[in-house]
């Protein structure tokens, strides 16, 4: 079995002392493989970038081991680990142009002039910034210094590459064309990279995989799809998507071959037991209270079904999102034609089985995707 390229193991980080020390991050393990781009995702003081500056050397772990190619590196200093950085705060050298900015690692390591050359005017074509090489950092906008950071990270030989939100700062046009190139060139050249960001779409199009972080835990790392499709806990199900999945409290109850799920304000979703895998019934049967997470996008509209009210109803020019009072809070469900309702119209709404999401209604950890049991 190959070793992961990156192994971080029971790591914690904790800013201050004592009581009021803050943890930022707990126990975090994880491993990444050679060739592999790993996003981490969460909301700001999520524990991210701690992260990456603890893999960088930047921050010094608190508890556990961080190793680069089977070899400890959580007790080097940053320039003994062989990682390449783009900062998010761009940290650009103002005395040099862009041009020496980006290839001062090549420099360093003593190449030859006309290969430095040629490898920076690569970069620069790639992350559209030849018009600028010759400019000095305080010359150019944000969103310039920031793809001159990213191409000095890009440049190095190192054995991982870590881009702390490398894209912050550019417009959403130049943002969709480069994240494309970008992964392009990392999987071309075979290099490990690890992103920070707190975009889902940024992480859906760059990652092989996802980690999700909230409050300095990891809350599950998958692949995208399986984010989406099968989240361990209800903080990714509600995190994961856009709009974001609906929940409801709900309350089993079996009646003969019926399963009602019974949701507030007398609504209730009814199916039968065959709707369901036995596995699935098994672990509902003796739970009188759940939550229930459905996409948007599953929702679907009938003659007949569960009531729901109109609030909104916004068309975003390739879909419409319906807003509605439902049970006893909101529900919103997506349909890619457009819709002509308005505030206060009454609709009908059907949710197949396949579709539902349980979680355990203390514990929040899911119970089941469909058809399918978790654990």
């Amino acid at each position: 079995m190959t070793e992961p390229q990156l192994t971080i193991e029971n790591v914690d980080k904790i800013y201050g002392s004592g009581e009021s020390g803050v943890r930022a991050v707990e126990n975090l393990s994880m491993d990444v493989d050679t060739g592999e781009i790993v996003a981490l995702l969460g909301s700001s003081g999520c524990g991210k970038t701690s992260t990456l500056r603890m893999v960088a050397g930047f921050e010094e772990v608190s508890a556990g081991s961080i190793s680069i190619n089977g070899r400890p590196v959580h007790q080097l200093a940053p320039v003994r680990r062989n990682v390449a950085m783009a900062f998010e705060g761009y940290s650009l050298y103002p005395p040099l142009t862009v041009r020496d900015n980006i290839g001062f690692a090549l420099k360093s390591a003593r190449l030859p002039k006309a290969e430095i050359n040629n490898r920076v005017a690569h970069i620069a074509q790639l992350l559209e910034i030849e018009n600028i090489l010759d400019r000095y950092p305080a010359s150019i906008s944000g969103g310039q210094q920031q793809r001159a950071s990213l191409g000095r990270a890009l440049i190095r030989e190192a054995d991982l590459h870590l881009l702390d939100e490398p894209m912050g700062q550019l417009e959403p046009q130049l943002r969709a064309v480069l994240r494309g190139r970008i992964k392009h060139f990392i999987k071309e050249r075979g290099l490990t990279a690890i992103l920070v960001t707190h975009d889902q779409t940024e992480a859906n199009a760059l990652a092989d995989r996802i980690a999700v972080m909230e409050a300095g835990l990891l809350q599950q790392f998958d692949t995208a799809s399986a984010l989406k499709t099968r989240p361990a806990n209800l903080f990714t199900g509600t995190f994961i998507g856009e709009p974001p999945m609906n929940v409801f409290n709900a309350t089993v109850k079996m009646e003969g071959d019926q399963v009602n799920l019974q949701l507030g304000n007398n609504v209730t979703l009814a199916y039968q037991q065959h709707d369901f895998s036995a596995a699935v019934l098994a672990r509902i049967n003796h739970l009188d209270q759940l939550l229930v997470g459905v996409r948007p996008y599953a929702i679907k509209r009938s003659e007949a079904g569960a009531q729901a009210t109109v609030v909104a109803n916004q068309w975003l020019g390739d879909q419409t999102h319906i807003s509605t009072l439902f049970a006893d809070g909101t529900m919103v469900l997506v349909e890619h034609d457009r819709v002509r309702l308005n505030k206060g119209d009454s609709l009908f709404v059907t949710i197949d089985a396949d579709d539902l999401h349980l979680f355990d209604a203390d514990t929040s950890v899911a119970i089941a995707h469909g058809r399918e049991v978790v654990g």
